[in-house]
């Protein structure tokens, strides 16, 4: 089942070309605050499905006539793991990977949709990055989840660009500007994928150019670890995002730019890249040394 976000904060299934509008069995609310519904819809999602299942036999309308929105707008944190491909890690210098060095966190704020474009901070003539990585959207609370448990915490997946700002400063600072956290188109639900998620091929273009080609079987640290070590440090909670890490071939974007992701069996999204007004501040006002 694939489950988008669109409008105004409306929910619904994505079958081929078309979009059916479950909001009202959903119980969500149109332009709520805070955008809670698709959290709750995941979190309670065995209860709903039976629901969904038959409202979907119905007509939909045409999914080029909607705005989708990142699905999951409003997860407790986002959960990202670096250097977590071998090659990506000899291209950036980094003797560390993720199964040694662990996850940041991006804000949620950082979130945007298929149809945003992402907005580049004013700095310094930095480097602004692209980063292809699988979403991974979990689905039931869990705190120590045993590895060979990880399928039943997973709600499903998506696709996810992880932007950052080259330099020296905290990670974060780098990589939390609003619009650096592109999810979507949807969420693929994990009993569409199964175990086909080891062997995905990911792939991200920059105007047409390929940039990032790879395959989720060449993780450090694969999915179900990922999911152990986040849970052995904290309680996941349902709508959480793990963002898998980023392959090689990671470069700037510019404004003007059309970036292209896609991960085989979830969807593709593509995005323009634009200049922004805002993010001006002191620590990127110089470009960093080398």
């Amino acid at each position: 089942m694939k489950i988008a976000r669109f409008g105004d904060g409306r929910i619904g299934v994505v079958q081929d070309d078309d979009i059916i509008d479950v909001t009202d069995i959903t119980g969500a609310r149109p332009g709520e605050w805070p955008p809670v519904a698709m959290t709750r819809l995941i979190a309670e999602f065995s209860e709903y499905r039976p629901k969904i299942i038959n409202a979907i036999r119905g007509s939909g309308i045409p999914l080029r006539t909607v705005k989708l929105l990142t699905p999951v707008p409003w997860p407790n944190k986002v959960i990202a793991y670096p250097v977590n491909y071998h090659d990506h890690g000899v291209e950036m210098g980094q003797s560390y990977r993720a199964n040694n060095q662990g996850f940041f966190l991006k804000p949620p704020s950082a979130l945007s949709g298929p149809a945003d474009a992402i907005v580049l901070p004013v700095n310094a003539g930095r480097r602004i990055d692209h980063e292809c990585e699988l979403a991974i959207i979990i689905g039931k609370a869990g705190r120590d989840i045993r590895r060979d448990d990880w399928r039943e915490y997973v709600f499903g997946y998506s696709c996810l660009i992880d932007a950052v700002i080259r330099g020296t400063e905290e990670r974060v600072a780098r990589k939390a500007f609003d619009t650096f956290c592109p999810v979507g188109p949807w969420i693929v639900t994990e009993d569409e994928i199964g175990d086909a998620v080891h062997s995905l091929r990911g792939r991200l273009w920059v105007n047409g150019e390929i940039r990032q080609d790879a395959n989720t079987r060449d993780l450090v640290l694969d999915i179900p670890g990922m999911i152990e070590m986040a849970a052995s440090v904290m309680t996941l909670y349902p709508g959480d995002i793990i963002a898998t890490g980023t392959p090689s071939g990671v470069g700037p974007m510019r404004p003007g730019d059309k970036v292209k992701i896609e991960f085989e069996r979830i969807g593709s999204m593509e995005l323009d890249v634009i200049q922004g007004t805002t993010g001006r501040h002191s620590i990127f006002a110089e470009a960093p040394a080398g």
